[in-house]
């Protein structure tokens, strides 16, 4: 399973719950031109993982196509067997006409296949637009754009405790180095630094992801996603010295390697936003904010704060992250609606649809960000825009399955086994280059 889409299966439900209620019951609270309804009488079918409040929220979205364009939209959630139910619907002569993909690895394997059509030249003018052309990049194969990033998220976020700053005198760092300090001078407090989720691996790909991105660079971040470099790279070798630093330290990680590795994402988030707090911070991404909001009722920007992931080595701050992306899909019945719909996505309305709802940040700069619902929001949306091309999306998403995104095998099990032994760097990077050429072959 693929960690953007492993998350919807732990807080289906939650994850958009904080600020779901920021625009009412209506369709988004975005002005629409009715006048136009050049689509009436076609029905577009659309697909995407989401359930719950996400689904919910983007319902709103095509309820303001459809108030815009005429056209009627069906909407199927496939959870995460994305791949599985499209293929099926391809295969049996049905396809949707449009269909939200989460992995940059997804996309091309859909175009590979004969699967998706090119997106129209009024979608790719507008992506470069008012989109970095990072995010281009990332739903283009071959030289083709086939995918829109209409959704994205800010992975290099740390959530901490107020009160246990406050109590132990320490401010947020801007450093890595600094933040070994400030975890120190916490747990000396009596609070232990962090909380990590290590019985999920891929809440160790983003550990490694940040340090990584921000020690090595962008250049070598994209070298090793690409398996251009191996995983026994110096560079990848100083990063896990870097990370051990951390997951070494029993003083900054409750119950230690072993402690983490029994630890879930969600239990993570409560040991520092529940009744009873056992650390000061966790690492993870905005998503975590409707979790500590919904599911723990404490308040984001007062109970719960959060600072960006710091920089590491005299690197720049890392800003790593993922998002969701439009393709039409070849032999869809209304192909000009699609496109017509994909071209809505790329613009500001659609986003600012979803964005006054909350739970969402837009990777397109002409989106007001005053549309937002709280200065957490804006602050993770402000990130992925000032970042601009050096944002990079996760590395573990843009691998192969079964390197990066399957429990118990490959990278995700390799970190929770360097979790358990972060003094094994050598062997750590060894199981890791072994288990990547395996799978980039394959």
């Amino acid at each position: 399973m693929r960690l953007r889409n492993a998350l919807p299966a732990l807080t289906a439900s939650v994850v958009l719950a904080a600020t779901a209620t920021a625009c009412g019951s209506g369709g988004g609270g975005t002005a629409v031109d009715s006048a136009t309804q050049e689509l009436k009488g076609q029905t577009l079918t659309v697909a995407a993982v989401w359930s719950g409040t996400e689904q919910e929220n983007f319902k709103k979205v095509l309820d303001a196509f459809t108030a815009k364009t005429g056209a009627t939209v069906s909407y199927t959630s496939t959870g995460d067997n994305l791949s599985t139910v499209v293929g099926s619907k391809i295969e049996g002569g049905d396809p949707m006409d449009v269909v939200m993909v989460a992995q940059p690895g997804v996309i091309k394997q859909f175009a590979e296949k004969g699967w998706l059509a090119p997106l129209s030249s009024a979608v790719t003018d507008a992506a470069k637009k008012d989109y970095a052309s990072i995010w281009s990049s990332l739903g283009t194969v071959d030289g083709t754009q086939y995918g829109l990033y209409f959704k994205a998220a800010d992975k290099s976020t740390i959530w901490y405790s107020p009160t246990a700053f406050q109590n132990a005198g320490v401010q947020p760092p801007a450093t890595f180095d600094d933040l070994l300090k400030v975890g120190r001078t916490l747990s000396d407090s009596g609070t232990p630094a962090f909380s990590v989720g290590g019985q999920a691996g891929w809440t160790l790909t983003d550990w490694f992801e940040n340090v990584y991105l921000s020690q090595a660079g962008p250049e070598l971040y994209d070298k090793l996603t690409r398996h251009e470099i191996p995983w026994t790279d110096p560079s990848v070798l100083k990063a896990l010295t870097t990370l051990g630093k951390v997951f070494g330290d029993r003083q900054l990680v409750v119950g230690g390697g072993q402690g983490a590795l029994q630890t879930d994402f969600p239990t993570s988030v409560q040991d520092v936003f529940g009744a009873q707090p056992k650390a000061a911070m966790t690492h993870e991404g905005d998503f975590v904010g409707g979790v500590i909001a919904s599911e723990l009722k404490k308040q984001v920007g007062t109970d719960a704060k959060v600072f960006p992931f710091p920089a590491v080595d005299g690197g720049k701050a890392p800003v790593m992250g993922a998002g969701d992306a439009a393709v039409v899909l070849k032999g869809a019945k209304h192909p000009e609606a699609a496109q017509k719909f994909v071209e809505f996505l790329a613009g500001p309305e659609a986003a600012t649809v979803w964005a006054k709802a909350g739970g969402f940040i837009s990777p397109n700069k002409a989106v007001d960000p005053s549309v937002y619902p709280d200065d957490t929001t804006r602050q993770f949306a402000k990130s992925v825009i000032d970042a601009a091309d050096t944002f990079r999306f996760d590395m573990s998403d843009q691998a192969p399955a079964a390197f990066g995104g399957t429990a118990g095998q490959g990278e995700w099990k390799d970190l929770q086994d360097f979790l358990a032994n972060p003094s094994d760097v050598h062997g750590a990077a060894a199981r890791l280059e072994a288990d990547a050429a395996k799978a980039y072959k394959g």
